[in-house]
């Protein structure tokens, strides 16, 4: 009986978790913020980030109701590139937004590092990704902030 009770309650606590999961997993994926960029949801106010037509990083601070917010004590720093000789992109505020001192290097699917900070000094947010600058067929966003889900379909072929 006690075996039966401890398999019992570990089956619940498993499927609480997965379903608490899934839910996490659904309410922050497959968003792009109002420019069409990547959306940063794990940190308030949530961030955007966007590459402009001249290949500079664009980064908003967006609220619950996907409105663009005036820029705070943020500190927002992106390593961008080949691991080996990565580009360290710095930002200046900008009216609403915060703009990168460069260009994002040559390429495609890079290596990216979004550090986010409260203010200086606190405890960085990090977020990583492949930045593919490629235009995704199915939505109007670029693959980095792509809000469909053409590539799960690859996925389940494997399973």
């Amino acid at each position: 009986m006690k075996k039966l009770l401890t398999t019992t309650l570990l089956t619940l606590a498993l499927a609480f978790t997965a379903s608490a999961a899934d839910k996490d997993k659904h309410d922050h994926e497959n968003k792009a913020g109002p420019t069409g960029g990547r959306l940063i949801t794990e940190v308030e106010p949530h961030v955007e980030f966007f590459v402009n037509k001249d290949k500079k990083v664009e980064i908003r601070f967006i609220n619950d109701e996907m409105k663009v917010v005036a820029p705070g004590a943020q500190v927002i720093s992106v390593t961008v590139g080949d691991r080996s000789a990565p580009t360290k992109l710095s930002f200046t505020k900008d009216g609403d937004k915060l703009v990168s001192d460069k260009t994002v290097p040559e390429g495609n699917d890079l290596p990216t590092v979004v550090q986010i900070r409260e203010k200086a000094g606190a405890k960085a947010v990090n977020e990583k990704f492949n930045l593919n600058l490629d235009q995704c067929p199915t939505c109007k966003n670029k693959e980095y902030a792509c809000t469909c889900a053409h590539g799960d379909e690859k996925e389940e072929k494997k399973k």
